[in-house]
């Protein structure tokens, strides 16, 4: 079986089409390794359209339009790098071009010719002299879910 193709009625698969129906995405650098290896990539002559999630890192050389959630993850947006899309992430570097929200666990980066179109929320936010950012800063920190839990119920006990 490849990885794209689908089901002939011999069993055999048929090149250009996903053998499941969902769209795969091959990256360069795959053969990251925990603490020290390449970051998987999408590399500059890619278009993905749709939802990308994963549980590792990921550079973005390419254009991206949908949605990147990688919630423990960092996400670096490479120079070249074109995204259209909600980003969630534990970090986000940005050195190319977003349009789009940005939520992240830790901290926001926006480099010296980096463009954020959209909404940032993360507790920290660096925006390197000469990066561009249009929209909204929430710099809030994420309350743990029993904080919230009792603060909620001290609110309606005190309605």
């Amino acid at each position: 079986m490849s990885l794209f193709g689908s089901r002939k009625d011999d069993g055999s698969m048929a090149p250009g089409q996903p053998a499941d129906g969902a769209a795969r995405v091959i990256m360069a650098g795959a053969d990251s390794a925990p603490g020290g290896g390449k970051v998987p990539s999408i590399g500059q002559s890619i278009v993905f359209k749709g939802d990308l999630s994963g549980d590792e890192d990921l550079q973005i050389d390419g254009q991206v339009e949908g949605g990147v959630q990688l919630a423990n993850h960092e996400l670096t947006i490479g120079a070249t790098g074109r995204v259209q899309a909600q980003l969630f992430a534990r970090s986000v570097v940005v050195i190319g071009h977003v349009v789009g929200n940005i939520t992240a666990t830790e901290r926001v980066e926006i480099q010296v010719d980096g463009v954020v179109e959209g909404d940032v929320h993360s507790p920290r936010l660096v925006v390197a002299d000469g990066a561009t950012l249009n929209g909204r800063i929430e710099m809030s920190q994420p309350r743990p879910a029993a904080q919230s839990d009792s603060a909620a119920g001290s609110r309606s006990a005190d309605d």
